[in-house]
């Protein structure tokens, strides 16, 4: 064993292996695709905090609305409480459906043909802007979810290269040679992992759970188009 093998041998030991040393140590294309992944990472956790936060208020919004929905109050009084704008989805969705119904009537009373389907079709598209709003940024997580460790590959590949550029400058295959530019580069696949797999865990679940409130927005308009229809038929 020469003198410089021993010597970085020796210093081996010494040398920081903590992540902000490998990510200084690490070249500009790994330091890219690291901050790549960071900021994708962080980006992923906000939308989830966001999306755990609004889910949680349209299942509150949405029971304390059923609840006053079947609480026998009169449809029109519960709507001239609530306003054509409401602030809630349900009440949104039954403001749709309402405002067709009054607009339906002509100015003798009696109602337009085609009233049922139109109101239907009021409170379909009601339901498809909040089922756009709950699903907004979910694309975003399944994005990371998928590309995240394909790109933290790229950082480790590159890295990896970079190590054995070093080596053959060097002429040196000593394991303290290859162990800092190997760990530097692995950490970019870390990282990777870290974004993709808790993006993926949450675009699953946030996803299921914006289909059942969408679902319950869609049962809800079907029971209130049954109590319009026994309306129109009496």
């Amino acid at each position: 064993m020469d003198q410089q093998t021993l010597a970085m041998a020796a210093a081996a030991p010494e040398m920081d292996f903590s992540l902000l040393a490998l990510f200084v140590r690490a070249s500009l294309t790994v330091k890219l695709v690291m901050i790549l992944l960071t900021l994708a990472s962080f980006w992923s956790w906000s939308i989830m905090i966001r999306k755990y936060i609004s889910f949680r208020a349209a299942r509150a919004e949405a029971d304390a609305f059923d609840r006053a929905f079947w609480s026998g109050e009169p449809l029109d009084e519960l709507f001239d409480q609530i306003g054509p704008a409401p602030d809630g989805a349900s009440q949104r969705i039954f403001a749709a459906g309402m405002l067709e119904w009054r607009r339906s009537h002509r100015h003798d009373g009696e109602l337009i043909t085609g009233a049922q389907a139109r109101i239907e079709r009021s409170m379909d598209v009601a339901i498809a802007k909040e089922g756009e709003a709950l699903n907004s940024g979910l694309s975003f997580l399944a994005t990371v979810g998928s590309t995240a460790p394909f790109v933290g590959l790229f950082g480790t590949v590159w890295g990896i290269k970079v190590a054995f550029e070093e080596i053959a400058i060097s002429q040196n295959t000593s394991l303290a040679v290859v162990a800092p530019g190997i760990s530097e580069a692995l950490v970019a696949t870390a990282i990777g992992l870290v974004a993709a797999i808790p993006a993926v865990i949450a675009y699953n679940k946030l996803s299921s759970d914006a289909d059942k409130i969408t679902s319950g927005y869609e049962a809800f308009a079907d029971e209130f188009s049954t109590i319009l229809s026994r309306q129109l038929d009496a």
